[in-house]
Formats: structure tokens, C-alpha cells, sequence
């Protein structure tokens, strides 16, 4: 009996095949062979995917020689849209401080003119007062394009302003103008200028020589 439990004691320990330390050595060979493939692969370019983009060592960054859109878009801006467009021989732009002091002067006329007759409002009788005079208007654009000039009276329109559009040719260049008027003093255009800037339009006034 006892040698035959020691016969089977040495066939369990003498064939287990490979020992562990034979197992351990060739997991590390395989590990290291196939580290060796993925790294040559990646090598390889057939194994690369081209519907990627990739980068071009050569490329050189543009000059920027055109003017950017901002720039461009001013500049087309300035183009269409002027509102100092007058004939000269004909009208003149009246300075801020000019129209103050003649809007001033047309009261104080206005006023010792009438200073018997208050019920005679002094701005009505200061446009009468100059109504012999040449005309005031005001104008809020100007536009080589009519439908443009066409547009800005409309807009004026919703706002409670009446305005026209006068068509001219100034150096050969026809250009249609957006106005207001004419007024028959300056009192009146001043007034109607401040509605126009309190609703935040820019206008200048002309006066016809």
C-alpha cells in the first residue's frame, strides 16, 4: 500500500508538463513581441487612416493684403451715404452756433414787435418776420441709390416726420437727397431739428441763398 501511494504521489508531482517559472518566461517573450508589432505598425504608412486631416510642414501663413470686412464694409458705407451732398451755388450749411444765435435774434425780433399783442405767439410771428427770406431745410441724407433715399423717408414717416427726397447732380455723380422742410425760419428748423435728434436722427440744416 505504501508504495503505491508513493508511486501516485510522484506521478502528481512529475507531470505537470511545463514548470511555472517556463510559463512566466514565455507570457514576458509574447508580451514583448507583440509591443514589437504595434509599435512597427504604427510605423507602416499603409496602417495610417487618411480621411484625417494632416498637417503640412511646408505651409506658410498668408500676407494679409486685402482690407479685412469691417474695413471694407465702412468703406462701402461711406460710399453710399453722405449727408454734407449740397450745391453750393444755391445753399449753405448753417453752423450749430450760427443757427442758435439767428433762431435767438428771430425771438427778440418777435417779441418787441409784438409786445403789445400777447395773444400773438412770438414763434409764429418770428416765421412771418422772415418769410420774405430765403427758405431753411433739413437735410438727413444722401444717396446715389433712390430706393435707398426712398427707404430713409419712409422710416422718417413712422417716426411723425414728412420729409421728401430731391434728386441732384453734383460732379457728375446723381445723388438723392432726404429733407425735411423748408421752414420758414430758423426758430421753426431748430425746433424740428431737436424732435429729430431726440429721436436720435442726425440732421444739418441748410439755407438757401
Amino acid at each position: 500500500m505504501a508504495n503505491q501511494r508513493n508511486g501516485r504521489q510522484a506521478v502528481r508531482n512529475g507531470g505537470s508538463g511545463i514548470p511555472g517559472w517556463g510559463l512566466f518566461l514565455g507570457g514576458v517573450v509574447i508580451g514583448i513581441i507583440v509591443c514589437a508589432i504595434v509599435v512597427w505598425s504604427g510605423r507602416l504608412p499603409s496602417l495610417r487612416r487618411n480621411d484625417q486631416p494632416q498637417a503640412n510642414p511646408n505651409a506658410v501663413a498668408e500676407k494679409g493684403s486685402a482690407p479685412g470686412i469691417a474695413g471694407s464694409s465702412a468703406a462701402s458705407s461711406a460710399s453710399q451715404f453722405d449727408f454734407y451732398k449740397v450745391l453750393p451755388e444755391k445753399e449753405v450749411v448753417i453752423p450749430s452756433t450760427e443757427l442758435s444765435a439767428m433762431a435767438k435774434a428771430e425771438q427778440q425780433k418777435a417779441a418787441a414787435a409784438n409786445n403789445a399783442s400777447a395773444s400773438a405767439p412770438a414763434v409764429a410771428s418770428a416765421e412771418q418776420a422772415t418769410s420774405s427770406a430765403g427758405g431753411y431745410v433739413l437735410q438727413v441724407g444722401s444717396f446715389p441709390d433712390a430706393s435707398k433715399a426712398d427707404a430713409k423717408k419712409a422710416q422718417l414717416a413712422l417716426q411723425g416726420f414728412t420729409a421728401h427726397v430731391q434728386t441732384i447732380t453734383l460732379d457728375g455723380q446723381t445723388w438723392n437727397r432726404v429733407q425735411i422742410g423748408p421752414f420758414a425760419s430758423a426758430t421753426e428748423l431748430q425746433r424740428v431739428q431737436k424732435r429729430l435728434s431726440d429721436a436720435g436722427i442726425h440732421a444739418i440744416p441748410l439755407k438757401e441763398k
